[in-house]
């Protein structure tokens, strides 16, 4: 298992090649790309599937349209008082506006190991085995920078949020989908994914609860992926944004309860939904040494940390009273409820999440043959609703949209009573039934 990958040529083979390019340096012009042409990561990117869903909604406001916007998981509320206070207290104070700390200031890395002690019984060391990014996208974006050579195979899940696999592609990777759902299909394709794939895959990429389809997993199946990763030698990254979002009595697990997660682990979490922090851009990366020393370092040239004064908040939010915690997810919760319901009622089923801000939401039989891309945009047009379509998340989102939950009750029923006139013009009754001739 290796963080890069060198080509080894011997003595002569190195004079010999460096013989033959300077003559034909020598006989020929160099050939450069024309500035017309693709950067090569930007050619490895395709169109962004959510964009032109997102200028039909810009359009439609533009033209003073009311829409209800289910699209992006953007939090409307904020942060509990005490950490806006300390975030004003400590902006006040003018050495805090130089330069930050990378790695994140002591005082944020000490906190986060306290609350993964005290909520998973997990000790960290804060020097060795934490540091702070700017949110958890931009840590697995870097992680994937730091440890991907051209040419490796990473394990990812399909559907998943785009920066899972978009963060290896960028890096240089080959992906190999994966199942989504912790089921009995994911060692099974594990399995084959390890036996038919050229090079071996060196990185699986996991994370419950998921963004977008809100499966969870618990702590049996997150024993039989370290299992896995030690017998195939592979690294694992767990996404864990959503660890506090949960509407059972079982609390979230994470993948480093597992004894020995740490010695091929790492885990991110973050601040934005659990305290309603999206802007403030704070996360953290937990677990592994040698992957959060590779994560520290690339990190080191590219930025100087989050601003001080958020920082030092964040640390107040997560050694502060939890109570937004538990409002967060009582919010969560209740939003979900009338979006089942009252999507019901305008004949759309919806299984309940059971985890995450999200709810993954096959489309109605009637209308699945739209296709996950025009039946969002027919949504936006027809019923006045926002949502983001399930091929957005990869090839095997067709069929699905994810619906975020983060307007209001009222606004969620305004946006059901769109929907029934919609499914009702397209001759879907209330109760889900196409309507006879």
């Amino acid at each position: 298992m290796t963080v890069g990958r060198l080509s080894v040529l011997s003595n002569v083979e190195k004079r010999a090649s460096t013989s033959s390019a300077l003559r034909y340096m020598d006989a020929q012009p160099i050939e450069r790309p024309t500035m017309s042409e693709e950067f090569y990561r930007i050619k490895r990117l395709p169109p962004y599937v959510f964009a032109e869903v997102n200028a039909m909604k810009a359009e439609a406001r533009a033209r003073g349209e009311d829409i209800v916007d289910l699209g992006m998981g953007n939090p409307d509320g904020a942060p509990a008082q005490h950490i806006i206070d300390k975030l004003s207290e400590v902006a006040n104070d003018p050495a805090a506006h130089r330069y930050s700390a990378s790695k994140g200031i002591k005082g944020l890395r000490k906190a986060q190991v306290a609350y993964y002690q005290r909520r998973f019984g997990v000790e960290l060391d804060m020097d060795r085995e934490v540091v702070v990014t700017l949110g958890s996208k931009e840590g697995l974006a870097n992680l994937a920078q730091a440890i991907t050579a051209p040419g490796d195979v990473v394990l990812a899940p399909n559907p998943s949020y785009p920066i899972h696999t978009f963060g290896f592609i960028i890096a240089g990777a080959a992906i190999r989908s994966i199942p989504a759902a912790p089921g009995p299909d994911f060692f099974t394709r594990l399995e084959y994914a390890m036996s038919y794939s050229v090079p071996k895959p060196s990185v699986l990429v996991i994370g419950y609860p998921s963004n977008p389809t809100a499966y969870v997993a618990d702590l049996d199946f997150y024993k039989k992926v370290v299992d896995f990763a030690r017998e195939h030698k592979l690294w694992v990254i767990s996404d864990l944004a959503y660890a506090e979002i949960y509407f059972g009595d079982t609390p979230t697990p994470s993948l480093l309860q597992v004894p020995g997660a740490k010695d091929i682990a790492v885990e991110f979490t973050s601040m934005s939904k659990t305290y309603t922090m999206p802007g403030w851009r704070i996360g953290y990366a937990v677990g592994n040494q040698k992957l959060i020393s590779a994560l520290t370092r690339v990190k080191s040239y590219l930025d100087y940390g989050a601003f001080t004064p958020i920082q030092v908040a964040a640390a107040a939010a997560l050694n502060g009273p939890q109570d937004i915690v538990e409002y967060n997810r009582k919010l969560y919760k209740k939003r979900r409820d009338v979006m089942v319901d009252s999507f019901a009622r305008a004949g759309w089923d919806i299984p309940p999440p059971e985890a995450s801000m999200f709810a993954w939401a096959p489309l109605p039989p009637q209308l699945a043959h739209l296709g996950s891309m025009e039946f969002s945009k027919q949504l936006l047009t027809e019923a006045k609703v926002a949502v983001s379509p399930g091929t957005g998340f990869g090839d095997e989102g067709e069929g699905y949209v994810r619906l975020a939950l983060v307007e209001n009750e009222q606004r969620i029923r305004q946006a059901a009573r769109g929907i029934k006139r919609y499914l009702q013009s397209m001759g879907v009754n209330s109760g889900g039934e196409a309507k006879a001739g």
